[in-house]
Order: C-alpha cells, then structure tokens, then sequence
C-alpha cells in the first residue's frame, strides 16, 4: 500500500524534516529549486520519509511542496499542516501528484500552549484532534499526528490525547520535545508510558521529534527509540527552528556504531553523510563548524602528536568509525605544533623524503618552529622545511 515503510521493529524509519523544519529557522531558506536538489540528496541518502514543507504557510511552500512530491521518486513524501480542514486539504492538493504522501497533522496540547497560543480547553484540544485525524483520514492513508510541546503536557492528557488520535485512524504519533526541554531519562519514562496506552493499536509507530535548546536532541532521541520509538524526525547538520533538531547523521551512526546497545538499524547509506551535509552547506551558505560531529573537516583528524603515534600504529585506537563510513576519504593526520616525530617522519617519507636519527631531529626542530609561527603545516611547507633543513647538513634526496 502506499505510504507503508517496512515494519521490521528493529528498523528505525527515518523522517526528514530539513527542508520544513530545519528551512524555516532563520538562514536556512531555500528556493524550490535548491529543494528540489535537496531532495534528490535525501532520497540517494536512503531516508524513508521527506516532510517538503507547510503546505498552508504560503504559496510558495505549497508550490515546493507540489514540485518535490512530484518531480522526486522514493520516499513517502510529507506536508505539516494545522488541524483544521483547511490546512488539511491545502496539504492534500499539494501533495495529490504522489502516491506516497502523508499529513502530518500538529496541535499544541502542553498548559502553557493552550493557555497562551490556542485558548481552548482540554477538551477542546482533544475534540479538535480527534476531528482533524478524522477528516484527513478521508483523504490520506498515511496520517501523523503530532501533539505540539508533548514534553510539558500533563502525562495522563498526553497519553489520552494519543490514546484517541490512534483510534481516529493515525499510524504514527509525534512525541515532539517541541522547545528543547526534556532529558533522556524523562523523554524515555515518556515514550514508554504513551506507548503502554497505545498498546492494542500494535501498527501505530511512535516517533521522537527532539529540538537542541539544551544541547540534548541526539541523547533524548536514542533515549527515545530504548523506549520504543521506532521513528526519528531528524535534519540534515542538525539544523532548525532556534538550535536546531536532531541531527540526521550523528543519530544515524549512534545507532550504527552502538548497535551492540540499540540493536537497531536504518536504511541510510551512510557514506553519502559528507556528501549531504556538505550539498546542504552549499545551499544555505551556512559553513558546517570544524568539529561538528560525524561530518566536520575535523571529525577524523589528529594533531596532537600522541594520537598520531596510535593512530598510525591501529586507527581504533582513537576512531569508532572509519572514516570512510560516513563519505571522507580517510584520516587526516594534521601537521601543526602538536604534532611528534612518528607523524612528520611518515608524511616526509609519503612525499618522497626518508627522514630517519639526525635528519629527522634536524627536520623536526625546524618544523616545530615554523608551526609556531604559522599553526598548521601543509605539504609544500613541510618540503620547503625538509630541503633548508638537510641542506645544512650536507643535504637528503627524495626517493
């Protein structure tokens, strides 16, 4: 049937929502076309589901929306939309072109939300939930619905809420920590409690949407799938409204290289992260820091001249996985300052020049006073060091 991922219960589905989450925080915009790139990205890279945008929030989302479900072949393809009708059907006209589609349906039900943003009262919150899974039923097979702010509901409201909204016919439950609130032992008592309410609906799929204003959206989602959640709403580079979601690539290889711990998998290829992380980088203008997890220019590289030493003995000895894993080429054992002998003797004899006893050290005392004066040593450098340091001493050849 359209719409169905592969139920394998130690197959965790993943959702991606860069280009509707993560593309509405500030600097991250996209035009349809660098979408439609994207979303080429995302389907090589093996995501299950894409959410293309908010149908509702503008035409022009709803023309990017109509233009990847259409022109993009793959993945079940999402649009959020309000729980009202008209939101609903705005989702249904975009996404009419494919029939892998599936509305994601939100509504806060947190105190503070519907106090402050809905003014309605519990009831009505539950009523309204109930009314909107229902009618979009009648035009979707495939309907999520997500409760807004779930971390600071009431857990007896939250699980009723969830409770209903799967018996008015919605397969996968968003249990969103909407503003970065929560904590891994909280979300998972959390996700266990809703998904003990939720038991005698044994297809519904709890999902785990994890936002990073406390700097805990991969620990809170892993924490989420221990408890049960067999689906992450994730972006690619983390990005998103305020610090982000959780991260695409550093979940996905948490998963991969604990899977000793999870016992779960994804049907992400791994070796496309670099190759995605960077094609994002390129459309939003946004440069990926050097030590971002998994996919940052210094995720697999070493300086300091005792992780060299190791890393040229057994690369296990500092890296979990191999570099190659994620899309980069290899280590980079990176020549500055910190770096010992063991590294700047292999590099010298990569590029052609044997380095052993008094040559070395001669080399090496140049090269730690040139790399105090500039940082790092690149390879002409490095040569440049080599033929003014052993010409003084009678000189060395290249081999």
């Amino acid at each position: 049937m359209p719409g169905v991922v592969d139920r394998d219960p130690n197959r965790v589905i993943v959702f991606d929502t860069t280009l509707r989450d993560g593309e509405q925080a500030p600097g991250f915009s996209m035009s349809v076309e660098a979408k439609l790139k994207m979303a080429e990205a995302l389907t090589a890279l093996g995501v299950d589901v894409i959410e293309a945008g908010f149908a509702a929030a503008s035409p022009g989302d709803a023309e990017a929306v109509r233009r990847v479900a259409g022109e993009v072949e793959g993945p079940i393809f999402c649009s959020l939309s309000r729980a009202n009708e008209s939101d609903i059907r705005t989702a249904y006209g975009s996404l009419q072109s494919t029939p892998n589609r599936r509305i994601h349906i939100f509504l806060s039900t947190s105190p503070i939300h519907r106090a402050a943003k809905l003014n309605m009262s519990a009831d009505e919150v539950l009523e309204t939930a109930v009314r909107s899974v229902s009618f979009a039923r009648t035009l979707f097979d495939d309907v999520e619905f997500s409760a807004e702010d779930a971390i600071r509901t009431e857990p007896e409201f939250l699980a009723d809420v969830m409770e209903a909204v799967a018996e008015a016919g919605a397969a996968t439950l968003n249990i969103p920590d909407t503003v970065g609130y929560s904590t891994p032992e909280e979300i998972g008592r959390i996700f266990a409690a809703v998904g003990q309410r939720v038991a005698r609906y044994p297809d519904v799929i709890l999902s785990a949407h994890c936002h990073n204003d406390l700097g805990m959206a991969v620990a809170n989602t892993l924490s989420a799938i221990a408890n049960g959640a067999r689906q992450v709403e994730v972006a690619i580079n983390g990005i998103g409204e305020r610090a982000g979601n959780c991260a695409l690539e550093e979940v996905v290889m948490a998963l991969k290289t604990r899977g000793d711990l999870f016992g779960v998998h994804t049907g992400v290829d791994t070796t496309k992260l670099v190759s995605t992380s960077r094609l994002l980088s390129a459309l939003t203008r946004s440069p990926v820091v050097r030590n971002k997890a998994i996919v940052g220019i210094n995720a697999f590289a070493h300086e300091a001249g005792i992780h060299q030493h190791g890393m040229l003995a057994d690369a296990r000895t500092y890296e979990i996985m191999r570099p190659q894993d994620v899309g980069f080429d290899g280590t980079k054992l990176v020549l500055g300052k910190h770096s010992g002998r063991h590294a700047i003797a292999q590099r010298a004899e990569a590029l052609g020049y044997p380095l052993s006893g008094n040559e070395l050290g001669h080399v090496f005392a140049s090269f730690k006073r040139r790399a105090d004066e500039i940082g790092e040593i690149d390879d002409a450098e490095l040569i440049s060091l080599i033929v003014a340091a052993t010409a003084e001493r009678g000189g060395v050849h290249a081999a």
